[in-house]
């Protein structure tokens, strides 16, 4: 094969489409950054560093990727564009050089009870087909090894036109699905305690149910029952006829009428199911969620035995293998089964299994199963499953996008994650990473640093240039970067312990361990050493242990930290009273609402396929409230300029003089110890950074009576600075009587701690064992596990 002659690299010359080499912004106002411009150098590793707050991701993703994003969908058809989120144009004047854009964020992955990390990653798709071509017996297609698909089958006629006249014929069809018929898929069925919706002692009529939000005189819950003529609303349930009862708990859905109205009536049972059980857990309000708790109780599949799959699905092996045992086994053990199969026919579906499953091993998530439900992954475990697709991708030129990939990552597995972003450098993309772990920092070829403070007071350029340059800069970060927390001299004494015996959820191997109380106990390991396990699965979610995990916080752009926390409710009952008027009226999502913008403060208008446009109301300036709502007044301010304060400015107007609110001050208090005194109380949740977020988590607990706090991870998102405010916290917790216990790779942490419990030796059934418990010092001294080596080594001894 001839080849053209290649041009000489080292040629004078330079070819114009060489000179592109950098992404400029200029003038970029999104969220809080004030008018900024930058030039990034292309095909090289950038990272942005600065407090939490500070506008970094500001820059990075709403600035930078959704602009390169939305060129994107702009090339296709405006039928297509139709189907796809439109995206506004960021506020900036220049954004040159972009190239096409790869997010790699924290989002949690869907909690849909049958998203797997097998369908997560199309490892799923590649074992069926594998099995649907080698698997004995042969039960049918790919489909037949599906929990997603239904077995179904009909039969009927149909009418053909042929030469001008009708001809009926008989068809039938089926389909074969490999979906468990009792469970749907979901490997657990639910059961519901009907005890928990109703009084069976007392009729309809006497306010028989028990359920969260139906009350005696709502028109679509309990009166469709009361009116509906199937059941006797002034007998007691428990003296309900068979037919009774069987319409009252299980009818199909039909139509009745209510004082002339048309309303639909079904069973007790699928209205629940519909309206409680469809929704994510984790989306739902606080009481409802504890409704749900009780009132539903969750097993294990009898039938498929929590494999999802149908008898013939599990029937078909190979090598003595069906899919549901291939889908149980740990990644690592998976790969080298199918490393061991030798089929020609099947060789290339075989090699690119091999390398899917290779990615999980070399990015650190070998431990892992592919039956493991996608929404119990944690923020880091999704970040890293996300980013297998694109290990071994042929694109080059591309800028990947990742937050914080360091994130419930070891110190041991930190330098696995560096080889890997820079390897997508070394193909010749561009990787912005927003961090803040030094280790991660120091690979960096450019680094940014936002600031100087979080919110109002960030959202400007303080340094740019190599990470030597950021040491000697004076910057918070520079000032941060090379802090080393130092171990204590003196630890407190436990005043008491949890004992836990026999723990073996997960990959836990019957585990005893006693965690000290009365003081700061961390628990540590590599990931998937089994540490949540342990914590999470061993210690009762009762009474008295306040539990804070990863979870991401909801919320609408109407929510605000005002909003979450509750702050809002005594601020509302304070302005009532001074003015002798209803709380509701200073809602903007209820009564005081500005009738012109129902409360949002915007306009919106949607341009069909182009992206909405947001404008101020003009009625209330932005303001949110009806103007009759802002004649009123507590200590001088409106409610309006009172959502406005930050939250240092609330703390001392709440605090004393005529507005004095104990209750809102206390609040305002939590939020100022976890270091968000510079927020605003009406600033909406979705413009939160994820460590604003986090430490609005953490604040909102406190308030929780408890005498145990168990939190996972709460450095996620939080600058160097931000860890010294967060060991604060801790200590004054400790301080007060609590006891807290902290699962945690990061090395201040654990040398603040006055217990350390560290998991390992290695993730998944590599791991599970306690392999050290004691005093930091102690961990140090020993050094015979790779925390204690990783520690030392941070402590400089």
């Amino acid at each position: 094969m001839s080849m053209a002659p290649r041009p000489d690299p080292h040629s004078p010359a330079l070819h114009a489409a060489d000179s592109h080499d950098l992404i400029r912004v200029h003038g970029a106002r999104v969220n809080n950054l004030k008018d900024v411009s930058i030039e990034l150098p292309k095909r090289r590793l950038t990272v942005f560093t600065g407090v939490s707050g500070s506008g970094k991701s500001s820059l990075v993703f709403s600035t930078i990727a959704a602009e390169s994003q939305r060129l994107i969908n702009e090339t296709y058809s405006a039928f297509l564009q139709g189907f796809m989120p439109t995206l506004a144009r960021p506020e900036v004047d220049v954004l040159d050089g972009l190239t096409t854009a790869i997010i790699v964020d924290q989002q949690r992955m869907g909690a849909d009870p049958r998203s797997t990390v097998g369908t997560a990653t199309d490892a799923n798709a590649m074992l069926r087909i594998l099995f649907s071509r080698l698997g004995k017996p042969h039960i049918g297609s790919p489909q037949a090894f599906s929990f997603n698909v239904a077995s179904i089958s009909g039969a009927g006629a149909v009418r053909l036109e042929r030469a001008g006249k009708t001809v009926k014929e008989r068809r039938d069809f089926s389909i074969t699905g490999g979906m468990c018929p009792r469970c749907e898929g979901r490997g657990k069925v639910s059961d519901i305690d009907l005890s928990q919706l109703y009084d069976d002692s007392k009729s309809l009529s006497e306010g028989a149910f028990t359920i969260p939000g139906w009350k005696s005189d709502s028109f679509w819950t309990v009166r469709v029952y009361a009116e509906s003529g199937f059941v006797d609303p002034n007998k007691p349930i428990r003296q309900f006829t068979k037919k009774e009862m069987q319409d009252f708990l299980y009818k199909e859905p039909t139509k009745v009428k209510v004082e002339g109205v048309n309303l639909t009536y079904e069973g007790l049972i699928p209205k629940i199911q519909k309206s409680f059980l469809s929704k994510d857990r984790e989306a739902m309000q606080p009481h409802i969620r504890e409704f749900v708790d009780r009132a539903v109780t969750f097993a294990v599949c009898p039938e498929c035995d929590g494999t999802r799959l149908t008898e013939a699905a599990r029937s078909s092996k190979i090598a003595g293998i069906s899919i549901a045992d291939a889908c149980a086994m740990e990644i690592r053990d998976l790969a080298e089964w199918v490393r061991g199969l030798d089929e020609p026919s099947v060789a290339p579906l075989l090699g690119k299994l091999l390398h899917t499953l290779d990615s999980f091993v070399e990015i650190g998530l070998g431990y892992l199963s592919l039956e493991r439900p996608a929404g119990t992954l944690s923020g880091g475990e999704a970040q890293r499953t996300k980013m297998i697709r694109h290990l071994g991708s042929a694109l080059t030129d591309v800028t990947y996008v990742f937050d914080e990939p360091t994130i419930g990552l070891h110190p041991h597995d930190i330098q696995r994650m560096n080889d890997l972003l820079l390897r997508l450098r070394d193909k010749g993309n561009t990787v912005l990473v927003v961090e803040h772990k030094p280790e991660a920092i120091a690979i960096a070829d450019h680094v940014v640093d936002l600031g100087p403070g979080a919110g109002t007071a960030g959202g400007t350029i303080c340094y740019e240039g190599t990470l030597e340059g950021l040491r000697a800069s004076g910057t918070i970060t520079g000032r941060h970067l090379d802090d080393r927390a130092v171990l204590k001299e003196t630890v407190r004494t436990p005043k008491g312990t949890l004992e836990i015996r026999g723990a073996t959820r997960h990959n836990l191997r019957d585990v005893d361990v006693d965690i000290p109380l009365g003081v700061l106990c961390v628990v540590t390991g590599v990931a998937g050493s089994g540490k949540s396990s342990l914590i999470h699965g061993s210690i009762p979610a009762g009474a008295g242990v306040v539990s804070v995990d990863q979870g991401a916080i909801k919320g609408s752009r109407r929510s605000n930290p005002a909003t979450y926390t509750g702050l809002l409710d005594p601020i509302r009952k304070a302005f009532a009273k001074a003015n002798g008027v209803k709380p509701a009226l200073f809602s903007a999502n209820s009564e005081g609402a500005c009738p012109t913008c129902n409360g949002a403060g915007v306009i919106y208008v949607d341009l069909g396929m182009m992206a909405g446009v947001e404008t101020p109301c003009e009625e209330c300036e932005g303001k949110r409230f009806q103007a009759a709502v802002l004649e009123y007044h507590l200590g001088g301010r409106d409610i309006s300029e009172v959502l406005a304060m930050s939250v240092i400015e609330a703390q001392e107007f709440f605090g004393a003089g005529e507005a004095r609110t104990p209750a809102a001050h206390a609040i305002l208090e939590r939020l100022a110890d976890v270091g968000l005194g510079y927020l605003s109380l009406g600033q909406p949740l979705t413009t939160l950074s994820g460590g604003e977020r986090q430490r609005l988590k953490l604040a909102t607990h406190m308030a929780d009576k408890g005498g145990v706090y168990v939190l996972d991870e709460p450095t996620t998102g939080l600058h160097l600075a931000d860890v010294e405010h967060l060991l604060g916290l801790l200590d004054r917790l400790v301080d007060s009587g609590k006891s807290v216990i902290v699962i945690e790779h990061h090395q201040a942490v654990m040398a603040h701690a006055d217990w350390i419990i560290d998991l390992g030796p290695g993730a998944g059934h590599d791991g599970g064992r306690i392999v050290f418990e004691g005093t930091p010092a102690d961990l140090v001294a020993a050094r015979s596990t790779l925390t204690g080596e990783h520690l030392a080594a941070y402590v400089g001894t």
